[in-house]
């Protein structure tokens, strides 16, 4: 059985720029990566720009790596279970500090399910059509346990997203995958007790000491929870 690609898909306002460092250590490791950008987080993106289409680009670009699993952070969680049953060789999810909506719920319901707010919300900032980020208030909410020349260097490339990427429904149902969920216990955006709740149906929940995103502030002990092997179910 052949190896498979890690197809690393971000949260909001990222972009494939945020795997830099993680790519780096899964490089070191001999593992396969590829990481991509949302059209929901891409700049000038269409207002009715939703969750599916984020969701087609991902499954599209993992039917043409051969077997892959997902690894989704953020509100790539959303993506990666939207778009699990349109991949063809999906050998598992892996949800990093992740949104994991129930059937017909939104990210923001998954996001609320506990109704714990956190520094990102006071940080978002909404028009109706796009929602954005207050760099200041981003800086303690995102990556608040990075040094200041690499969080610096994130802020700078935040974009904006698409409210609608976070107001359209999961349609999609479960594909019998195992799951792992990595629960970032130092989290200032998605509270760490939010997501144990969410991750609850994962096969696996592991925790790290980081906050929520461990990608840069803690490439090489993410690299070892992602690479972990999953069973096949």
């Amino acid at each position: 059985m052949s190896a498979p690609t890690y197809l690393l898909v971000h949260g909001a306002w990222g972009g494939a720029w945020c795997w830099e460092l993680f790519g780096t250590e899964l490089d070191a490791r001999g593992a396969r990566w590829r990481a991509l950008d949302l059209p929901s987080s891409s700049p000038g993106a269409p207002p009715e720009t939703y969750l599916i289409d984020d969701a087609r680009d991902v499954a599209a670009q993992a039917n043409e790596l051969g077997p892959v699993i997902l690894v989704g952070h953020s509100y790539g969680g959303s993506v990666i279970t939207e778009a699990a049953p349109y991949v063809e060789d999906l050998r598992g999810l892996i949800y990093v500090a992740a949104l994991l909506p129930q059937l017909g719920e939104t990210s923001t319901d998954a996001s609320r399910v506990l109704k714990l707010r956190t520094p990102l919300d006071e940080a978002i900032r909404s028009d109706g059509v796009t929602l954005s980020l207050d760099t200041d208030l981003a800086r303690g909410a995102l990556y608040q346990d990075c040094e200041d020349a690499l969080a610096n260097w994130a802020l700078a490339r935040l974009s904006t997203q698409t409210f609608a990427s976070f107001r359209s429904p999961r349609a999609s149902g479960d594909t019998g995958v195992f799951r792992r969920y990595v629960v970032c216990e130092d989290d200032r955006a998605i509270d760490p007790r939010t997501q144990r709740h969410l991750a609850r149906d994962c096969e696996d929940v592991v925790e790290m000491a980081s906050g929520h995103s461990p990608y840069l502030s803690r490439p090489s002990t993410l690299a070892d929870l992602v690479l972990a092997p999953l069973p096949t179910n």
